[in-house]
């Protein structure tokens, strides 16, 4: 794709594209898939291109995708006209349009064909997880906890030593509200892999899910608090129960009205709880970043 005269933002969409696309497909068969948040056909594609690319990861396939609002001249340079569209690139050029294999064995077909007359180097890429492991963090922040825990499950049926993917799982059930079977996830690992620091993050999940309210419960909570404004108790009890329903953005904002309150009230009990919630979610989440903003505005005005 030539770079020449090309605008700053212009210039910085190709350089994503050579580094998610075109470098990947030097060695790899890449499904390019170019789709939008607002495509029903899209969101009904997406999990049949997962489970495939996942499943092929082994024979050197892996999955691109190319959200057509946010990288509107990368679409223009393939003459996007509607979507979904699916090319399979290999050494930067496209050399099969896909588009037309909307379902699994008519996808697998396509690849299959492609894959006996390209000299993909296929040994390389069966440890190769990473494109995975970042497909379902992205699915996971989107906030849908079980697509995020299939694709986390066919990375263990390809890596089952890799302890980002069974990390990864537990987050996801947690998220999709299946707490037994992430608890099951934890109690089934091996001694040295559940010493690993990234289950850090799934524990604390965990126990921030634990105490799930039932929405009588949560509305009782709520009333407690509105009525008790000085009742620190009664917030956090408030802000526990809003975290383990799944509203972080109001459990942190309670959190930070009470550090502004009274910072040091039951030994900085509430930035605690904020700090852990933190660690749940990860720490280079954005989300993460924004509220640890607030809190130092908070703290250091």
């Amino acid at each position: 794709m030539a770079s020449m005269g090309l605008s700053l933002d212009e210039q910085k969409a190709v350089d994503r594209f050579r580094t998610n696309v075109v470098e990947p497909s030097m060695t790899k068969l890449v499904i390019l898939d170019f789709w939008a948040e607002w495509c029903g056909p899209c969101k009904a594609l997406t999990p049949v291109l997962e489970k495939v690319a996942a499943e092929y990861a082994d024979k050197g396939v892996v999955l691109a995708k190319v959200n057509v609002d946010e990288e509107q001249f990368i679409a223009a340079q393939f003459q996007v006209r509607s979507i979904p569209t699916v090319y399979a690139m290999f050494q930067g050029q496209p050399v099969a349009d896909l588009t037309p294999a909307r379902g699994e064995t008519q996808l697998k077909q396509y690849l299959d064909q492609l894959l006996s007359k390209l000299p993909i180097q296929a040994g390389e890429v069966q440890q190769d997880v990473t494109p995975l492991l970042a497909m379902g963090e992205e699915i996971l922040a989107e906030g849908d906890g079980e697509r995020a825990a299939s694709v986390f499950a066919q990375i263990i049926e390809i890596a089952p030593d890799n302890a980002l993917a069974h990390a990864g799982l537990v987050r996801a059930l947690i998220a999709a509200g299946h707490k037994d079977e992430a608890q099951g996830v934890l109690d089934s690992l091996q001694a040295e892999m559940a010493a690993d620091p990234v289950f850090a993050q799934a524990r604390s999940a965990l126990a921030l899910a634990e105490d799930a309210p039932e929405e009588a419960e949560l509305a009782a909570l709520r009333a407690a608090a509105a009525e008790r404004p000085a009742d620190m108790d009664a917030q956090l009890a408030f802000a526990n129960a809003l975290y383990a329903a799944g509203d972080r953005d109001e459990a942190a904002a309670k959190l930070l009205a009470m550090i502004a309150a009274d910072r040091a009230w039951n030994d900085g009990a509430a930035k605690a709880r904020l700090l852990q919630i933190f660690e749940a979610t990860g720490l280079e989440d954005p989300w993460v970043a924004a509220t640890r903003r607030k809190l130092s505005t908070v703290l250091f005005g």
